[in-house]
């Protein structure tokens, strides 16, 4: 029940003065903190020891065709993501500490030492890495986190996919945002995936942004307006035709390109999207019935750190994995059977 009420509580304070309101069980802010952390961290090591209960795998995922109807064939979505994670540095540990010597000192009384300080971070945020497997119609889920490098991140690709058997689903899709890091470990981790496409919000996104530098800022709601019609044509190219239209279109537009902002907008573009020339394969997703868009991965990187970005809050790294972990397991659908298994192992 603490791990519970903290995950939707302002902080670890709260999160105690609710538990003592809803179980009669009072608790200090800090000790509640201490708990969940620790109970935070036996998640990790359960789900790095297999230990999770999921209890569905790939063939339990029916593929939905473009009518949204299912189909008698199984497929399974990889989606990853980083997010940034607040931190708090090593000035402001030093600050926090000299502030608690200070109010220590004028209470007067002997205390004992304050623990040994922890090394704060280099900078304010540090990124971590969300890990995604999902299916068409949301039922099934599992979710990762971790605060390592994109190497522990693939290494997670690697140990979900074999836990849901991604290699057993007839249509095994990668929808990502293209970022390099991304497809390398893919690549690196051996990941059986049928094929990887590039999140058309994504490009989307790259598209308007060259639009906002060559045709400066328009009203959204002006259909007329050359930079509107323009990323309509495009992104309509991209979703109905593919790569190869889509590309023919922005090298005319390219070549025609006057001034050296719009002509360095235009070659960002130019080299962002053929990078991602075999990603661009929006019309056989959309003919097979497969999400074009990593919208749930992205509402991932939401919803494992809503806790962790409060105003005002700063984190260890440590600690931050622990709280995202526990949101992981929530939003894994399993949080309930991982009570239930702890609560045997405790009898």
């Amino acid at each position: 029940m603490a791990c519970r009420l903290n995950l939707a509580s302002r902080n670890f304070d709260k999160a105690a003065e609710n538990l003592g309101r809803a179980a009669q069980v009072y608790l200090s802010g800090e000790f509640l903190r201490q708990v969940v952390e620790s109970e935070g961290k036996a998640v990790q090591a359960a789900a790095q020891a297999g230990e999770l209960p999921i209890d569905w795998t790939a063939r339990d995922c029916p593929a939905l065709d473009k009518e949204g109807k299912p189909t008698e064939h199984s497929r399974l979505y990889l989606g990853s993501d980083g997010v940034m994670v607040p931190h708090i540095t090593a000035q402001e540990k030093r600050t926090r500490r000299e502030r608690i010597k200070a109010k220590r000192r004028r209470c007067g009384k002997k205390r004992r030492a304050l623990p040994k300080a922890k090394v704060g971070a280099d900078g304010p945020f540090k990124e971590f890495k969300i890990v995604t497997l999902y299916d068409d119609a949301g039922e099934h889920r599992l979710v990762s986190v971790t605060r390592g490098d994109c190497a522990r991140a693939g290494r997670l690709m690697r140990r979900d996919a074999g836990r849901v058997g991604l290699d057993k689903a007839d249509d095994k899709v990668g929808v990502v945002d293209g970022s390099e890091w991304i497809k390398n470990q893919i690549r690196q981790q051996s990941l059986p995936l049928d094929d990887l496409g590039l999140d058309f919000y994504h490009l989307s996104e790259n598209l308007h942004k060259a639009r906002r530098v060559v045709y400066g800022e328009e009203d959204p709601k002006d259909e007329k307006a050359p930079g509107n019609l323009w990323i309509g044509r495009l992104l309509h190219t991209a979703k109905h035709e593919g790569y190869e239209k889509l590309r023919d279109q922005l090298q005319e537009w390219k070549a025609g390109l006057r001034g050296g902002s719009s002509s360095k907008a235009g070659e960002l573009l130019w080299n962002y999207v053929t990078d991602r020339r075999e990603m661009i394969q929006y019309p056989k997703f959309v003919a097979m019935g497969r999400q074009i868009g990593s919208g749930p991965t992205e509402s991932m990187c939401k919803a494992t750190t809503q806790r962790i970005k409060g105003r005002g809050m700063r984190w260890d790294g440590d600690h931050a994995e622990c709280i995202m972990a526990l949101e992981a397991l929530e939003q894994s659908g399993i949080w309930n059977d991982y009570w239930k298994a702890q609560l045997c192992l405790a009898v």
